[in-house]
């Protein structure tokens, strides 16, 4: 059957011709990977902070893309009729952590289906300024914001491009994609507590997600250039060395700790951890004082 206007009877016979898929334009660069998990279908990696995960305008070299396709070699997915690796999800340049990509066809559908029902697991840590609890009166005013048992800080709203500074995402209400970030206190920082490190968990994964959601809420992450900007701390609250580290901490401080997902060819359960990366390691305990 070649007519595409042909109605197909029951029990008809369809054959379909795929073209095999064309070599990518991207130029494979031999650039270190910290590979966490690797098989035939699919790869975890270790993201650092301040690389971009595929290459675009201002970054059309250096990526993680361009990195796989060296690693990879052939065992590349060739979704979308180009061969390449199989990026189902994104984390922010200068966020470290995290992130799995398909080698396999079978296994880019199997993952983006799990991304799009929220079933992945994703647990991130962050530093943010000022402590999230349930007793501050500030965070019951805003719209959005809401706490569940365990002193957990739920933040419910809509995101959009901003419409002036196409860079940034805004907090919306009507429109949008709906998000969902929670977010639990790991431990504060300072007295009176001027910073918290946080454990964050999307329900959602939109752009910018946890850095505009906690910004909203009043608690930008620290060194985020976008939502935070630098805040004065009060003077006394840190030792020395901590305000010092708050001051000097140069990205969001943000890590893709966590991620879990069901293995989209063999049906296992796979979970990964990923530590601290040394800056942030270092800001904590300077910050611990």
């Amino acid at each position: 059957m070649t007519d595409a206007k042909a109605r197909v009877a029951e029990g008809a016979e369809v054959a379909l011709t795929l073209e095999a898929p064309e070599e990518s334009d991207i130029a494979p660069e031999a650039i270190a990977l910290d590979v966490v998990y690797e098989d035939a279908e699919l790869i975890v990696i270790n993201k650092p902070a301040g690389m971009v995960v595929h290459p675009a305008p201002g970054s059309p070299a250096g990526t993680l893309v361009n990195a796989l396709l060296a690693h990879c070699g052939e065992d590349l997915s060739g979704v979308g009729g180009v061969k390449r690796p199989g990026i189902v999800h994104r984390i922010d340049k200068e966020t470290s952590g995290l992130l799995v990509v398909a080698k396999s066809d079978a296994a880019h559908h199997g993952l983006a289906a799990q991304f799009e029902k929220h079933t992945v697991e994703r647990y991130y840590r962050a530093v943010c300024y000022g402590v999230p609890d349930a007793s501050d009166p500030r965070l019951r005013g805003i719209r959005g914001t809401s706490f569940e048992a365990g002193n957990i800080l739920k933040i419910t709203t809509q995101l959009a491009r901003h419409k002036t500074d196409r860079q940034k995402q805004a907090v919306l209400f009507q429109g949008g994609r709906h998000a969902v970030t929670r977010a639990r206190v790991v431990a504060a920082y300072g007295a009176p507590p001027v910073a918290a490190q946080l454990e964050c968990w999307l329900e959602t994964g939109r752009t910018h997600q946890i850095r505009v959601h906690m910004a909203h809420a009043g608690h930008a992450l620290v060194g985020d250039p976008v939502y935070g900007g630098r805040r004065k701390v009060a003077k006394g609250a840190l030792p020395p060395a901590g305000e010092q580290a708050l001051r000097d901490f140069s990205r969001q401080a943000l890590h893709a700790a966590v991620l879990g997902f069901i293995h989209p060819v063999t049906g296992e359960a796979l979970r990964f951890e990923a530590p601290l990366p040394e800056d942030m390691a270092t800001l904590i305990a300077a910050l611990e004082g």
